[in-house]
């Protein structure tokens, strides 16, 4: 062929090279429909993941899929097929409840599956799948695969037993639940505390328990107690029952992750019996139901009780014996004392006998010596008084001098507090005056009037001309020629000290 294009000879060898004669739309689509069959006529096992999924809304509709499969190469590049699925009525009705009937799972979006597909090809809706039947194990195995995949990272680590690590307390009573607040496992969980003996201090923290969404919602909840964490004793995950699909939330790996670092114990009651989450492998203690974690949290209180108990009555038989024996103890004491005490009083009687005897020999001559020390102290008593009354005169006349001298100081402070008042008053009746006059004067715009009472002056001694602004200082002269230094202070003058 050449590289480039050459114009057409005129004449007619230019007929020879006419393009050829062009085929309708439908006509090349039915062929591809055609070949479609003809070299995909059986149907084919294919593994995919289900992107989108629209489900039958009413009974005789269909299952619409959208199948994606993403991988990488041997170079790196990551390639991505996709391609529209159907599963008619009467096959969707039959496929779907054998798939959740083998799984206990649903058909959703994210799951990966394995269908027996045949290839359609429809010239006005374009390559389609339909779907023929779906292989349950596969979708049982990938989901092991993914939960064992988890395992081997948490175990890696070490994240499986540091919650078991953690020491629960004896008796769990201020609790932080995580749960959705519509869950009949938390009204459940609630009425059974309530119905319990003891005082539970409960505090939900509202979370997603089912979905996509779910995982982040419980990482938040946590993440909310984590500050508040020195208030509670334990953290309880709980939710009502469900279908498998509704649990594979707890199989996540961060939600796992994040229950088994958390520095409280996590009690989980997520409500299935018969296989557990991951999210149960790593929380400190896990059981199968709302209720079971209530029961747990009762009997743990009521075992610590009897245990108390049992400890009360210990104690109390010990104590009632060392009673007993201290009572024998001190019984035998008493009668040792007792005895002692016999003994001890008739010596003293002994010793009594001859004091008396002794005494009853020199009464006399002690009743002499008591004689002359009455005696002598008598002249003592008498020397004593009359010195304290001389002293006692001297102090009575130096307080009276100190009352007269302090009496006249009062009234001379009294007469000038006096003075100085009416005096203040003077002032004041003459300072209203001024201020009347130098309202007037500012009112009629006039200079300030020099009365025969009152006379302003300049600090220099000179009589006051013209009006008064507010900060001028003056001098102003009294009825009595008394001079006091002032100041304009806004409307009022202002007496300086």
């Amino acid at each position: 062929m050449p590289l480039y294009n050459r114009r057409p000879e005129p004449g007619p060898a230019a007929a020879k090279h006419l393009p050829p004669a062009a085929m309708p739309l439908s006509e090349l689509l039915a062929r591809v429909r055609q070949t479609l069959s003809e070299r995909f006529a059986d149907s084919y096992w294919v593994v995919a993941e289900i992107a989108d999924l629209t489900l039958p809304r009413s009974y005789g509709a269909h299952c619409y899929l959208t199948l994606s499969d993403q991988h990488t190469t041997g170079r790196g590049a990551q390639l991505k097929a996709q391609a529209r699925a159907t599963i008619w009525s009467a096959r969707y009705q039959q496929l779907s409840a054998a798939f959740e009937e083998q799984t206990g799972l649903t058909l959703r979006t994210g799951l990966k599956v394995m269908l027996r597909v045949q290839v359609k090809f429809h010239e006005q809706f374009g390559l389609s799948l339909d779907v023929v039947a779906l292989d349950p194990t596969y979708t049982v195995g990938d989901l092991a695969r993914l939960r064992l995949e988890t395992l081997r990272k948490l175990q890696a680590q070490d994240l499986l037993e540091r919650q078991k690590r953690l020491t629960l307390p004896l008796g769990v009573q201020r609790v932080a639940v995580i749960s959705s607040p519509t869950a009949a496992g938390w009204q459940d969980f609630v009425q059974q505390l309530r119905e319990a003996p003891y005082d539970f201090a409960l505090l939900l923290f509202p979370a997603t328990m089912q979905g996509d969404d779910s995982p982040a919602s419980i990482r938040a909840a946590l993440d909310a107690i984590r500050p508040r964490r020195a208030e509670f004793d334990a953290v309880v995950i709980i939710r009502g029952g469900g279908s498998k699909t509704d649990l594979l939330a707890f199989d996540d790996y961060g939600l796992a992750a994040a229950v088994a670092a958390f520095p409280l114990p996590v009690l989980t009651g997520i409500g299935h019996e018969r296989d557990e989450a991951v999210v149960d492998l790593t929380a400190h203690l896990a059981l199968k139901t709302p209720t079971a974690v209530a029961a747990f949290l009762i009997e743990r209180l009521a075992r610590l009780e009897a245990a108390l108990e049992g400890y009360g009555g210990r104690i109390r038989e010990l104590a009632q014996a060392r009673v007993q024996q201290e009572t024998t103890r001190l019984n035998r004491r008493l009668r040792h004392a007792h005895a002692a005490a016999q003994t001890q009083l008739q010596d003293h009687r002994h010793l009594l006998h001859q004091r008396i005897r002794l005494s009853a020999q020199a009464p006399r001559a002690q009743l002499r010596q008591q004689e002359q020390l009455l005696t002598r102290r008598r002249h003592q008593l008498h020397r004593a008084a009359r010195t304290a009354l001389r002293h006692q005169e001297q102090g009575l006349r130096l307080r009276g001098r100190a009352l007269a001298k302090r009496f006249r100081w009062l009234h001379r402070r009294r007469r000038e507090q006096l003075l100085h008042r009416q005096f203040a008053v003077q002032l004041a009746a003459l300072r209203l005056l001024h201020r009347q006059e130098l309202r007037l004067a500012q009112v009629h715009g006039q200079p300030v009037p020099q009365g025969p009472a009152v006379r302003l002056l300049t600090p220099k001694g000179r009589p006051w001309k013209g009006p008064l602004r507010p900060g001028q200082e003056f001098l102003l002269r009294l009825p009595d020629a008394a001079v006091v230094p002032a100041r304009v202070g806004g409307q009022l003058p202002l007496f300086l000290p």
